[in-house]
């Protein structure tokens, strides 16, 4: 590990509340109409009580005008006068998959707050009690938790929620601040006492790419992220702990947190292993892509970085870098490397500025993806050739482990090109990174684990989803072309992808199930939408011009008409995603004609998706 200095700063005091008088209102909602501010600054007094705001929202407040640093009032009542009348709250609802997420800013239509910052502390006092049962520490030690956020306007209000819980059930609290997901499980690892380091576990407070008024948080110990069924357990503690608040516990726990938190500036650390790693595969040079223009889009999130604290120290030039500041309006794009608007802003980007590579996250950095110099993305099945290109150069032979929707060609690629084998799974990164993990405890070697959203994981990195390692791969690659004098510009990572077939046309729908309607008969939407993939299937079997998956984890797979499709049932809502992937737009129909005939049979779903792709009147 690189020396590092940490500065920790102690007795942190926790605070988040301010206001600001009526005249602003008309300037801040005419910035952003979409909200609803009747909801989201409600008056107390004459006065506008505003308790959702950050510094960093302040500081958009200021710059337009709005706020006089000055004159910056707080009249909300102190929070521990008495126990407020807490809302019933449906813990389970609030689980997606391996992490939590819900709505924690008000203002937005039809989207009511559920991820308050009680809903919050309860949950993070149940993190705390469930890593209590899994690690049973002694009774001389306290065990810590790391605690990181990404640039949403709400991350401070939780951050302070989430270290009350902590401090309230006893163990100590490492505030990082705004921080990446990768770095706050790798926070588990390192071995650094100056960093107070390893933790027992860590909290990331992200909602990855959703809307500015979600949040959510991530949870890791040193054996990686917790799973569903840990997710589960700690919504049922949380569910019972919320429900026994009393006014002396959340005093004892403001009280515990205001003298306990520390700070330390953990990212350095995080960066300085990624450079490190660069410098690593290019012969220990110090400066391994001088020569290199290399342009970083962070969608206002948290993965700003990048630019200065990793690329410059390698020598490359980032100028034309865009949209690194933190923002959690993300008033540009929308930080997802799925996003049609954000790859045509980062394309746009390295066109304009004549860059050798374009480098985009989404917003807590655990995905990522890439545009070469003439503007060819990689992204989804073109970053998954890419990443298995460069593992199988590592690795020959091994298993590449995807996600259900990867196209047919991507196999053809993998297997037929590259001399590796192809595992398509299941939809989710953790079921993909938890298969990987599976088959090499069976003896059958998988070094790389890929969803077609951008989460790639590598058995080199512990199986963590990290977007910036995955693009540290990705400059590995440049600077070792560089020093071994192959050439320069990312040509060399073009190269690697070449002869990768790819679609014409890929799309997904979505057909929704009426769980209001009589053809359910009383039973729930898995059992009806379950009825449809078997009819499908029966449908499929029986057609000489679609031929069934050989293998398939999940939903109806069925390749015809030069393309396939996948229908599928979504595990928490009444939706039946189909994917359809063909060599032209007629082919795609003639799939989704086939799809249709089949689940026009069940008038409680709604195919109207599907009826307009087909233009079926």
């Amino acid at each position: 590990m690189a020396e590092m200095s940490a500065k920790i700063i102690q007795n942190v005091s926790v605070a988040n509340c301010y206001q600001q008088n009526r005249q602003f209102c008309t300037q801040y909602q005419r910035a952003f109409p979409a909200l609803n501010m009747r909801n989201l600054l409600p008056f107390q007094g004459g006065k506008l009580a505003w308790t959702d705001i950050s510094a960093m929202h302040l500081r958009f407040l200021s710059r337009t005008g709005c706020v006089n640093r000055g004159t910056v009032y707080c009249n909300a009542i102190p929070y521990t006068t008495s126990v407020p009348s807490l809302e019933k709250v449906d813990f389970l609802k609030l689980q997606n998959g391996s992490d939590i997420r819900g709505v924690t800013v008000a203002g937005v239509e039809g989207e009511p707050v559920d991820l308050t910052e009680r809903v919050t502390e309860a949950i993070a006092a149940a993190f705390a009690a469930w890593l209590l049962d899994k690690k049973k520490p002694d009774t001389y030690r306290h065990l810590r938790v790391s605690i990181g956020h990404d640039s949403r306007i709400s991350a401070q209000k939780l951050q302070d929620a989430v270290s009350r819980g902590i401090a309230g059930a006893g163990l100590d609290i490492v505030q990082y601040g705004l921080a990446s997901t990768p770095a706050m499980f790798n926070s588990t690892i390192t071995e650094d006492d100056k960093l107070l380091c390893p933790v027992d576990g860590s909290i990331m407070i992200t909602a990855s790419h959703l809307p500015f008024n979600r949040n959510g948080f991530k949870f890791f110990t040193n054996n990686g992220g917790l799973g569903k069924a840990d997710i589960r357990d700690i919504l049922e503690r949380a569910s019972n702990i919320y429900a026994n608040f009393t006014v002396e516990s959340l005093k004892d726990a403001e009280r515990k947190a205001s003298s306990s938190v520390k700070r330390v500036d953990y990212m350095a650390v995080y960066t300085s292993h990624l450079v490190d790693a660069v410098r690593k595969a290019a012969g220990n040079i110090e400066k391994p892509l001088e020569g290199f223009h290399i342009i970083v889009d962070a969608g206002n999130g948290a993965g700003g970085f990048f630019a200065a604290k990793v690329l410059e120290p390698l020598g490359a030039v980032t100028s034309g870098s865009q949209f690194l500041e933190p923002d959690g309006l993300f008033p540009n794009h929308i930080p997802n490397p799925e996003d049609k608007v954000a790859m045509k802003a980062i394309t746009q980007a390295v066109l304009d500025n004549k860059a050798d590579l374009g480098i985009i996250f989404d917003t807590d950095v655990d995905r990522s993806a890439a545009v070469d110099s003439v503007g060819r993305e990689f992204n989804r099945n073109r970053l998954i050739a890419l990443m298995s290109a460069i593992v199988l150069e590592e690795h020959p032979g091994t298993t590449i482990v995807t996600d259900s929707v990867t196209s047919d060609g991507l196999t053809t690629f993998i297997e037929g090109k590259l001399g590796g084998k192809h595992h398509r799974f299941k939809r989710g990164y953790k079921n993909v990174i938890d298969e990987a993990i599976r088959l090499n405890s069976i003896a059958e070697e998988s070094h790389l684990a890929i969803e077609t959203s951008g989460h790639g994981a590598l058995k080199e990195n512990h199986w963590l989803d990290d977007g910036a390692y995955l693009m540290v791969k990705l400059l590995n690659k440049l600077a070792s072309a560089r020093a071994s004098g192959v050439g320069g510009g990312s040509k060399v990572l073009t190269d690697l992808v070449e002869g990768l077939e790819e679609p014409a046309v890929a799309i997904e729908l979505r057909l929704k199930i009426d769980q209001s309607h009589s053809d359910l008969k009383g039973g729930s939407f898995r059992e009806y939408g379950e009825a449809v993939l078997k009819h499908l299937e029966n449908i499929t079997d029986s057609d000489q011009k679609l031929q069934k998956a050989p293998v398939n984890y999940e939903g109806v797979r069925a390749s015809g008409y030069g393309g396939w499709f996948l229908l599928r049932l979504s595990l928490h809502d009444p939706v039946l995603p189909l994917n359809i992937e063909a060599p032209s737009h007629e082919d795609a129909v003639k799939l989704g004609l086939a799809v249709l005939a089949a689940v026009n049979e069940f008038p409680a779903l709604d195919t109207s998706a599907l009826d307009k792709f087909v233009k079926v009147s």
